[in-house]
């Protein structure tokens, strides 16, 4: 079979059958939703869904993912439907994709996390986002390199060339590729690895700035870049599709009382998010994790917006961001009806990222949320060994603005958060100027 990419998928209109499996973890009602937004998904790489299949079973058939006489009935309808694709929501084995497409009549097999790769591949622009889709792809490809066939045809697999030439006595060209695989996969980590080390420069130069900083996050197409697009003119595509933003996008916004906060919009969140693209995107993740204030975007007029949620959040748990405050943003308020009973709605700020709907009301929520959190404070560290390591941490915990060494003590001024202020509360200035010599603290 001819090797397609995406632009080529686009061409040839495929038209594709929608495969899903519903099992005691994954009852039929949610395998419904999933197939549901794999449809979505499929749209977004511009595949024609045809057809919906779900089968239960007790667990994924280990040859076919489905059992034979839904295979059959597959079959029935592919032949009815002039169907050249099969979707499968799930991650298949290489065998299981092979299996699938032999016994669909040749026909093509993808797994979910193949085609979402396709689409982050389409929709990455910036350097590092193409070299973090890579990674991911290599990371996908490496345990599934079986030698040629079809059914790596969609997402390549490793290289030959003049390393494949120079490989050892007894070295199989299997083993070659898997070998170039991973030094191809490492020479990409050394590049992000640079590039991360680069943001980081320009992170803690902001965080001296004192200027907090807002990560917008939330479930794919809940309408964070059209949010940002609102408050800061930021030009950043916002399209009806699924990941139609990979890159971050930093501005600045100015709130009601004309402070200054930065504003980051970041890749969207989707339940079965492959593992390969959680690590590979984690120098764009850390976006979140660096951030003073998560503003989470959920769609409420989507029936689902309630399951998004609470996934975006078990998501951003599993990275590490449990205990950052967290302002829900009800968007797309516009499309819902306003007649329902309070209780029928979700707790948070709404709005509309399109009419401009309740945003004087996010403004200020998020001006309340920063001044509980985030206040100007005066350190004084006693000059010991203990001192650098106390202002080292102060660097990762607060933003630090200014840092003046005396002979007794070392002023530290920042914007902390009442964790970091209580933690060094011994050393916190009660009242201090810059030039003065003698410090008054509280505590000892």
């Amino acid at each position: 079979m001819e090797k397609r990419t995406i632009e080529t998928i686009a061409e040839t209109e495929s038209r594709a059958l929608l495969v899903g499996l519903a099992t005691p973890d994954c009852p039929e009602s949610e395998c419904g939703i999933s197939l549901e937004e794999l449809e979505r998904l499929a749209e977004t790489a511009g595949i024609v869904p045809i057809a919906r299949l779900c089968q239960n079973r007790a667990a994924p058939d280990p040859a076919t993912y489905i059992g034979k006489g839904k295979l059959e009935e597959a079959k029935a309808v592919i032949e009815s439907s002039g169907i050249n694709i099969a979707i499968v929501d799930g991650e298949l084995s290489p065998s299981q994709i092979k299996n699938i497409g032999e016994a669909l009549g040749g026909m093509e097999a993808i797994d979910r996390t193949m085609l979402i790769l396709e689409i982050f591949e389409k929709h990455a622009h910036t350097s590092e986002g193409k070299l973090q889709v890579e990674i991911a792809r290599l990371r996908y490809t490496l345990p599934r390199l079986v030698g040629k066939g079809k059914d790596m045809s969609r997402i390549g697999g490793g290289g030959g060339g003049a390393a494949g030439a120079r490989r050892g006595a007894g070295e199989t060209k299997l083993e070659t590729e898997r070998r170039n695989v991973k030094m191809r996969i490492s020479m990409l980590e050394e590049e992000i690895r640079q590039l991360a080390a680069t943001k980081s420069t320009m992170r803690s130069r902001r965080q001296k700035s004192g200027i907090p900083n807002i990560a917008i996050a939330g479930y794919t197409n809940s309408g964070k870049s059209t949010l940002l697009n609102y408050l800061t003119n930021a030009g950043v595509l916002a399209e009806n599709k699924l990941f139609a933003t990979l890159d971050p996008t930093t501005r600045k916004l100015k709130l009601p009382n004309g402070s200054e906060v930065l504003l980051t919009d970041t890749v969207g969140l989707i339940r079965k998010l492959p593992h390969h693209l959680v690590r590979a995107f984690k120098s764009t993740l850390d976006e979140i994790n660096y951030a003073d204030v998560i503003l989470l975007v959920a769609d409420i007029s989507d029936p689902e917006h309630q399951n998004q949620l609470d996934v975006a959040k078990a998501l951003l748990a599993e990275m590490g961001i449990g205990d950052k405050p967290v302002v829900t943003v009800c968007n797309k308020a516009d499309k819902i009806d306003a007649t329902k009973a309070p209780g029928a709605f979700l707790p948070g700020t709404y709005i509309s990222a399109i009419t401009g709907e309740g945003m004087g009301r996010l403004l200020e929520k998020i001006q309340e949320t920063l001044e509980s959190i985030r206040k100007p404070a005066v350190f004084a560290f006693p000059a010991n060994e203990r001192q650098q390591g106390f202002i080292s941490h102060l660097y990762k915990s607060a933003a630090v603005s200014n840092v003046e060494y005396g002979s007794d003590f070392a002023t530290v001024w920042a914007f902390a958060d009442e964790k970091t202020r209580n933690m060094y509360g011994e050393y916190l200035v009660v009242s201090c100027q810059r030039n003065e010599l003698s410090v008054e603290r509280r505590g000892r």
